[in-house]
This record gives C-alpha cells, structure tokens and sequence, in this order.
C-alpha cells in the first residue's frame, strides 16, 4: 500500500476517536469523500476524521477491480497505509492528509503483469540480445535449483520470511507446522507467524457459522484447509482494539499452552468497508461461563481450571528478561467470559484488546489510548471509586488478581461436594441488578465492602475450604494485601499434588 506524501508524521490528533463526523473535534477535523458506503450521519458522501482519507482497489473474482473510498481513524492507521504490496497483491490502498476531500484524485492501481517488449528497428540485435539473455538466465535457473536442492535436503521443507515475495503455503502444511516452523527459524516463541503467511491465511479462510457477538464485534468459527479456527471480525469503530491486540498477540515470547492461541491478523477490503480480523485456535467448549453453566465438576476438573487459568495470568504477568525479552502484561478485563476452555479440561486466557505493557528499561506504563474499560461486574474498589495508580504497574497487576478472585468463586461453585453443588451465577448476582452501574457497584465492592458470599458446606470440603481462602486473598479491599499470580498458581500447584492430580 502506499502513502501519499501530505501524510504528516507528527500528527497528535487522539487516536481513540472514531472517524465519524459525531466524535471528530473540530480543530482536527478532515472531510473526507466516501463511497460506496458511508459511516451512519453522513451528508453528501462525506465523512469526517481525525486521520487519513483513502481510497482503495480491490480485484474481484474475474479480475474485476472495485473502487472504495472512505475515512481512517488515526489509532492504526500508520499500519495500514504503510503496508507494502508485491506484484502478486489483490488490493492497493493510498491515503492522504493533504486537505478536505483530498481522497477524490487518488487513483490506486494493481501492479500490472511484468511483461518485456523491447522495440528496435534492428532485428538481427534484438535476437541476439534475447538469446545471451536467456542462455543466461537458463544458467542462474540450473545454479540456483543445485543450490535450493541441496539446502532443502538439510532443512524443514518450508520457508518462507519477511523480505521474500511469496505468499504461497505448500499443500500439506497445517497450522501447527507453521507455528512450530515459525519458532525453529528464529522469530520466536509466539511473536507471531511471517505477516505474508498471515495474509495468505486470512485470505484463505471459510467462514462457516457465527457462534459470538460482543461489543468490539462478531466470532465466527472458520475452516483452514480443514482446520477449524476462530475468526474475531472487529467493528470499524473498534480499530484501536484490533490493532492494540494484534500488537500484544505478537509480543515476543507470549506464545503458551494457557494463552489463546495466535494465528493471524489482517485487513480486509470489501468494496464498501473495510474488516478487521483476528484468527486464533478454536475451542469447541467456548468461554468458561459457558462452560460452567452447562457443567458441574469434580474437585480434578475444578483446580485444572483454576490452575490453568492462573498459570495463563502467570506468563502475561511474569516479566522475562533477555536480548529479546517478554515485558510485563496486564489483562485489565479479565472475566468468565475472556476465558476458554479446551477440550482436555484446561483453559486459556483470551481478549487482549485493553492490556497495558510494562517497560521495565523505563519504568513506564504503555496504556492503550482506548476509550473502552472493563467489565463493570468484575472491576476492583480501586477502579471503582477511581484511586488507582496508572503510572505504577503494579496497581494494575492487583486489579487483574481482584477479577481472578471472582472467577475462582464462579468455578468453586460448580463444583459438586457431598453431593451439593450450586448453580452458576455470576459475582455480586445478589446484591446488584443484571447489568449493574459503576454506582451500583461502588456501593457494594467500596461502600460496603461486601463480597460474594461463600456457601456453606465448603467449610466441611478441604479443597473448597482453600479455594476460599484463595479467593479471599484475591480480593482484599487493600491492593497490597492480595495475593500474586505466582503465590496462586504455587498454593495451586500444591493442592493438585496433594489430590493427587497429574496434569
């Protein structure tokens, strides 16, 4: 894709506001041509931004091309109008800041088919031009096969990285080899396959049946030559979102067995807008608040579920030092919903989209400029009553374990203990209405103080008698009184061992 030289590199505009002429203030203001299709509210085939006009080619079926124009948000949109594109590309994007409706004189075009005509009046040269040319070339095809022969003899049969042209995948590659193909080349342990071969993925996809929706967009399970994987299709106003769990998804080291799996994200163009998708694993047993409404548990299905889970909040919260080394993350939503249970009864910790980063060399704190919060349900006394500390990161790190606290009383009540079990509900389901207000809330969480009550028959259960404990630890009203993810999973680790439980 390209970027037109009115592109202006210090832009400041907020990079959470949206692109519609509701939300855009005034002084940084851009009029933008829109077709086919325009944000709600528009006028005359206007929209208004705070970043880019563009406009945008799409070859069709059939070679057809399909013109599109439109406005970007500023949170983003660097990435996408900086992309680059090859000669095999489908779709070319050209943006511009130069002035109000600056899109209506772009003219993006697919790179035409490299063809050679040369032209000369003496025919006699142009053979024999044409003929040292392709003996030529005939002898650096023969050179360079020896040498792709022997190389592939002594490597794995695929290869591919950021600098070659090729978007191609060999027939029988799956998902799992690229992924371990992605680590032994040298990218690392999850910072995210080769941007092409996510490309060529997320364009290879069939979307099969929506099975979610939720505030940032739609879940739709997809089949990849046969795989089934997970597609996250963002709402355009949810942009930030995208692009700021695209980025955590692709942090060195992230990739582990209790964080969702991370296939590919990418950008597509229909015609009249644009969308924004995240491919990961699919788990047929959905979220973790599904799963425990339709299941109850033994006391080994109940502490791998809270052992997974924690080890999963574990490796997001665990700084890990080196030449290239993982920062410390904080989930900042975390909930029953945000997790997923897979198919051998353990779980992984999803939805990234408000993490924070910490970087330890600077001792900052990198927030997302996201207008969105958490879930109001699950949000600590702190953040309630609004006294938390976002220039320190360990504040954030509490309020993640104060939400774990909850979710461990979510699952503790499923599970059956002399013959008694209780049916899900979620935190505070008896003192707050279904969809409580932050006042609501502070009422009871900071007013108050009160938490969810504990049944009575887990006094008479070793186990639940601890994950109680555990809970309670969790959601101390004082922040520095909590327990840590590591403390967790160690008090955690040991009640598995002393059930007996192998994982």
């Amino acid at each position: 894709m390209l970027l037109r030289s009115g592109w202006r590199e210090g832009s400041d505009r907020p990079s959470a506001e949206s692109s519609s002429t509701a939300t855009v203030s005034a002084e940084n203001t851009l009029r933008c041509h829109c077709y086919p299709q325009c944000p709600d509210g528009s006028v005359n085939n206007t929209c208004m931004t705070n970043g880019f006009c563009f406009t945008m080619v799409t070859e069709e079926e059939g070679g057809h091309a399909v013109f599109s124009a439109g406005c970007l948000a500023l949170g983003g949109s660097e990435f996408q109008c900086r992309d680059t594109w090859g000669a095999r590309s489908w779709r070319v994007l050209e943006c511009c800041t130069d002035h109000d409706y600056c899109n209506v004189n772009l003219r993006p075009t697919l790179p035409p088919l490299v063809t050679s005509e040369y032209v000369d009046s003496s025919i006699q040269y142009i053979a024999l031009f044409i003929s040292v040319t392709v003996c030529s070339i005939f002898c650096v095809v023969l050179v360079l096969c020896y040498f792709r022969y022997k190389r592939q003899t002594s490597q794995p049969p695929y290869s591919i990285d950021l600098e070659q042209d090729e978007t191609y995948i060999p027939p029988g590659e799956t998902l799992k080899d690229l992924i371990e193909h992605s680590r032994s080349a040298g990218s690392g342990s999850g910072s995210g396959l080769p941007l092409l071969v996510q490309r060529t993925i997320a364009k290879q996809i069939q979307m099969v049946k929506q099975i979610g929706k939720g505030r940032y967009g739609e879940v739709w399970m997809g089949r990849w030559r046969g795989e089934r994987v997970a597609v996250k299709v963002f709402f355009t106003t949810e942009e930030d979102s995208w692009f700021r769990e695209t980025e955590i998804y692709q942090t060195f080291l992230m990739r582990h067995d209790n964080i969702l799996g991370f296939i590919a994200a990418d950008i597509k163009g229909t015609g009249s807008w644009t969308q924004l998708y995240l491919i990961t694993d699919y788990h047929e047993n959905g979220s973790l608040y599904d799963y425990l409404k339709s299941n109850t548990l033994d006391v080994s299905a109940l502490l791998k579920l809270a052992y997974s889970s924690i080890s999963g909040l574990c490796h997001l919260h665990t700084e890990i030092y080196g030449t290239q080394g993982k920062p410390a993350i904080a989930h900042r939503d975390l909930k029953s919903k945000n997790i997923l249970v897979k198919k051998n009864g353990f779980c992984c910790i999803a939805d990234l989209g408000l993490a924070v980063k910490f970087n330890s060399d600077t001792n900052e704190v990198d927030i997302p400029p996201n207008l969105r919060v958490g879930t109001k349900r699950y949000m600590p006394p702190e953040v309630l009553d609004e006294t938390l500390n976002t220039s320190t990161f360990q504040s954030f790190i509490m309020a993640d374990m104060y939400s774990f606290g909850l979710i461990l009383w979510e699952v503790a009540r499923r599970c059956t203990s002399g013959g008694v079990v209780e049916e899900h509900q979620l935190p505070y389901h008896d003192l707050v209405p279904t969809d409580p207000s932050y006042e609501d809330m502070r009422e009871v969480v900071c007013i108050k103080k009160q938490r969810p009550s504990m049944a009575n028959h887990w006094s008479s259960d070793e186990c639940l008698r601890q994950m109680g404990k555990l809970m309670s630890e969790c959601w101390a009203h004082n922040p520095a009184c909590r327990l840590t993810a590591l403390r967790v999973k160690k008090t955690l680790a040991k009640m598995l061992e002393s059930q007996d439980i192998k994982l």
